[in-house]
């Protein structure tokens, strides 16, 4: 209840500023990183959000799938507000629910490893690592 209290907070008032910037294109190439700056203010700030929390993990830290990952994985939520948002975790909604599916469409061409990362980042049965990564992003 809290992390949802947190990012609704970070919704309203995130603001995604130069160094941040810097540290995208730091780890995205020219590609990835027009993927990564066409989404939301709040998903861009989520994301590196994500990555920092994963650049302090004493595992994901050199896995350069997982770094472009945190930038990534939610690349297919498509702008959705903030009413959209409070919709899905209350009631359900489907399009938001399916972003995964569309973030690996963006990505597949790009770079599938990151894709099919992508697609999986919400599933129940996946690798360890995948699942640290899921405890890092949930807490975003």
């Amino acid at each position: 209840m809290i992390d949802r209290i947190r990012q609704g907070l970070n919704y309203m008032y995130g603001v995604y500023n130069e160094r941040d910037d810097e540290l995208a294109r730091k780890y995205l190439s020219a590609k990835e990183y027009e993927i990564f700056i066409g989404m939301s203010n709040y998903d861009k700030v989520h994301s590196i959000e994500v990555l920092k929390m994963l650049l302090e993990d004493d595992k994901l830290c050199y896995k350069k799938e997982y770094i472009k990952l945190a930038l990534l994985h939610d690349c297919g939520k498509e702008g959705a507000g903030l009413l959209k948002r409070m919709k899905k975790v209350i009631v359900g909604d489907r399009r938001l629910e399916d972003h995964p599916e569309r973030s690996y469409e963006l990505l597949k061409e790009i770079n599938p490893k990151v894709a099919k990362l992508s697609r999986a980042h919400h599933r129940k049965d996946v690798p360890k690592d995948l699942k640290r990564f899921q405890d890092i992003d949930d807490h975003c």
